[in-house]
């Protein structure tokens, strides 16, 4: 039998709705944010990792292969190479699963793995023609050929393309990740008030969870000497029914139900995970807490991307031998209330007491290229705090993929 990954310890930032609290940090920063605090939380020796895994989405120009920037910037010995992968909103497992394969494979035994998001700081871009334009002026010469270059561009050409819109959209369908969740709510019959009740649950579990959540969580301290973030920004203890309700649909307006309140949040955060082989934990006296027994990805249709981790969790039951009935807890990522009510509909007869349980990313927020890790750490903190053993965390992805994974708590 391969050996195991075993999950030591994580820490993540708190997770905050962009344009705020975090605007003003980089991806780079808050992924630097969260790694310091694990080493620091853990004492952990950074000359003993052997590489740095960290997904992220919304990859920052000035930052290229993010994960190296951070783990340079987080103290590591520059003798530790890393990496960044991408899977959309699966990017925080792959580099939970990157990890296992390593191990597997031999190359490596000790990793910090999570992902990092800034939602707010992914640019807006010129128009391709205004591009060509630039261009054009940059390699002008002389003052009649730059006159001559400016005197071509058009006010059109300032009107500026919204690469976070652009990224939220799909090549393949064109759709957008909520008109896709809209399909959804049609072809399963899932009414607003449904929906909007499923968002309520979010932020109700959710804020009756800050004090287990603060466990995972690092404080950020904002130049300026400002008082530092101490906790997601997302949830609202004075939510209700009758104000999800007055929220307009946002991507069919005039037949649909999804909401911005029915919706995940887009957010800014990080997660940092130690990981490593479990004999190489038991070597360093290290207890941890759980292990990744199985994991599965799965490809579904485009149109119906948030259907997802229903392919994949079934994926996984035959890769792991368990599945939602079997298990404590199970965590779904909430892009939409739409897509995780389909799903729990689609897979039948799972315990809804056992699905996010602390509330989910409507709530909490979907940096999205660290929401996986976030999901690892959460599930295994509170299978802790219960004293129980399984749990399954899984995400729809945008492109029409599934993911999910097993874990146990040892």
């Amino acid at each position: 039998m391969p050996e195991p990954l075993v999950i030591v310890e994580g820490v993540r930032t708190p997770f905050c709705k962009a344009g705020s609290e975090l605007a003003g940090l980089a991806a780079d920063e808050l992924g630097r944010i969260a790694v310091d605090a694990l080493l620091t939380r853990t004492g952990f020796d950074p000359a003993l990792v052997d590489e740095v895994i960290f997904g992220c989405v919304c990859q920052p120009v000035d930052a290229p292969n993010v994960a190296r920037v951070i783990a340079l910037r987080a103290g590591l010995p520059d003798t530790v190479p890393a990496a960044t992968v991408h899977r959309n909103c699966a990017s925080g497992f792959e580099a939970v699963t990157t990890a296992a394969e390593r191990l597997r494979s031999g190359h490596g035994s000790v990793f910090i793995v999570g992902g990092t998001e800034s939602m707010s700081r992914v640019p807006l871009l010129y128009p391709e023609a205004a591009a060509r334009k630039f261009a054009l002026l940059s390699r002008a010469r002389t003052v009649t050929a730059k006159m001559a270059a400016l005197s071509a561009f058009r006010p059109g050409d300032f009107k500026p393309l919204v690469a976070l819109k652009m990224g939220l959209t799909d090549p393949i369908s064109g759709l957008n990740m909520g008109e896709t969740a809209e399909v959804l709510a049609r072809e399963f019959s899932i009414s607003r008030e449904r929906q909007d009740q499923f968002a309520l649950r979010s932020h109700e579990l959710a804020v009756a969870a800050r004090a287990k959540l603060a466990e995972e969580i690092c404080p950020v301290y904002l130049p300026g000497g400002k008082h530092p973030v101490l906790q997601d920004n997302g949830p609202r203890a004075g939510e209700s029914l009758e104000m999800l309700a007055r929220l307009k649909p946002v991507f069919d307006r005039r037949h649909g139900s999804v909401s911005a309140g029915n919706s995940s949040q887009i957010t800014d955060g990080a997660v940092a995970l130690l990981v490593m082989g479990k004999s190489r934990a038991a070597q360093l006296g290290l207890k941890p807490l759980g292990r990744l027994v199985a994991w599965a990805y799965a490809g579904c249709d485009p149109v119906r991307m948030g259907l997802g981790p229903v392919p994949a969790i079934r994926k996984l039951e035959q890769a792991g031998g368990r599945g939602p009935r079997d298990v404590d807890l199970i965590e779904i990522n909430e892009a939409f209330a739409a897509q995780v009510l389909a799903v729990l509909q689609r897979l039948g007869d799972v315990p809804e007491d056992r699905v996010n349980v602390n509330g989910g990313a409507i709530a909490l927020g979907h940096p999205v290229g660290a929401t996986g890790a976030r999901l690892v750490l959460t599930a295994l903190k509170e299978l802790a705090r219960r004293g129980k053993r399984w749990a399954i965390v899984s995400a729809c992805v945008g492109g029409g993929q599934g993911s999910a994974l097993l874990l146990e708590h040892v």
